[in-house]
């Protein structure tokens, strides 16, 4: 199961429906930007 800490929410809901469950789908923990930022390259890598 995701989790995304407050300090960061804001941040995530401001993203895409799809990209916001395409990230949850992956069972990740968001503690910081640096979190959410390496999620998001790694989708990026996928393509």
């Amino acid at each position: 199961m995701s989790k995304v800490s407050p300090k960061i929410r804001e941040a995530f809901e401001s993203l895409s429906i799809d990209l916001k469950n395409e990230i949850l789908s992956r069972g990740v923990r968001l503690e910081t930007m640096a979190d959410l930022i390496a999620v998001l390259e790694q989708i990026t890598k996928e393509g």
